[in-house]
């Protein structure tokens, strides 16, 4: 049976909230399988066709720029003229414009949850249903991996981590535990540590989707901790940050930013620099006291319908926010 790379939540109001124009310049700043992408050349097709005009006919030639630091992505390429293949980090969506020219977009999308296929790989090491290498890189080319991370941290600094990524009270317990157990190479080596295992985890050729021996608070923990690490190892909140801001200076008025987020931690960021235009969050005021931003608010946090939860549970935790550049 063929991988299925990943499945893009809520398909249908992603496009719709990008409010596609048969001309325009469209950015994909997380390829992965690539369906966020091929369903925007298609509405742009179906635009184009709806409005009796071919896309592009004014002179102007649409585009679809698709970033994504993993290579293997590149495996689930469009045939299209109109598409482009960026092997980058999004934080670098301004570099990578400027390189091919593009000073505006009309619209960008960004799907924030690890793909499919990541949590998946048994290589990759990103999920504790299998014994792998403790890797957990989006990019294998670049950077310490989780392992390095657990190895070469001081307790302070893996306390900050774990406490600040994952959420967890019990931070400075669990990274004295990790500490202890160095060297730590494998996922397996973080299970067993934290679930007190003395037996192997499960060969990497079987899926272990339940793990009947841990009890539900155990798992909650350990997925807290997978977080906490794989966000550091690829300091994916300063990534976003950094990509939103450049975005915020692309977009055209009229333009959209279409995100997804998955957790807290990157959903307070995108809600509060959409509310407000920066960083920080803090709304500015004018003298009559209208809220001054950059942004009008399209979707504030929807979430996925119950029927998408139950043909794709991993929509359950997925939230669309929607903006227009004023």
């Amino acid at each position: 049976m063929a991988e299925v790379y990943h499945i893009p939540a809520m398909l249908k109001e992603t496009i719709e909230g990008l409010n596609i124009k048969p001309e325009g310049v469209y950015v994909d700043v997380t390829f992965g399988g690539g369906g966020h992408s091929r369903a925007i050349l298609e509405e742009i097709d179906r635009v184009a066709q709806s409005r009796k005009t071919l896309p592009g006919s004014d002179g102007v030639k649409p585009q679809l720029y698709s970033f994504d630091q993993d290579i293997e992505a590149y495996r689930n390429a469009i045939d299209d003229p109109r598409w482009q293949f960026v092997h980058g980090n999004f934080r670098y969506l301004a570099n990578f414009m400027d390189y091919y020219g593009v000073t505006e977009i009309d619209g960008l999308i960004a799907d924030l949850g690890v793909s499919f296929h990541h949590f998946d790989e048994a290589e990759r090491g990103f999920s504790f249903r299998f014994d792998a290498p403790l890797d957990m890189r989006m990019n294998q080319k670049a950077g310490q991996t989780a392992a390095d991370l657990i190895n070469i941290y001081s307790e302070e600094e893996l306390t900050r981590v774990l406490a600040l990524y994952g959420e967890l009270k019990n931070a400075r317990q669990i990274a004295r535990k990790l500490i202890a157990a160095r060297p730590i190479a494998t996922t397996g080596d973080v299970l067993n540590t934290l679930a007190e295992r003395k037996k192997t985890v499960v060969p990497k050729e079987e899926i272990l989707i339940t793990l009947p021996d841990l009890e539900p608070w155990k798992k909650k923990e350990l997925t807290c901790v997978f977080q906490a690490l794989r966000i550091e190892v690829n300091d994916e909140l300063g990534a976003l940050r950094e990509m939103l801001v450049a975005a915020k200076d692309l977009l055209k008025p009229g333009g959209r930013i279409v995100v997804l987020t998955y957790h807290s931690l990157e959903d307070r960021i995108v809600k509060n620099f959409l509310r407000s235009g920066n960083l920080e969050g803090e709304i500015e005021k004018d003298f009559y006291g209208n809220i001054l931003s950059p942004f009008k608010l399209i979707e504030k946090g929807r979430s996925a319908s119950a029927e998408e939860v139950e043909r794709n549970p991993r929509a359950r935790s997925a939230k669309l926010r929607v903006a227009e550049k004023l």
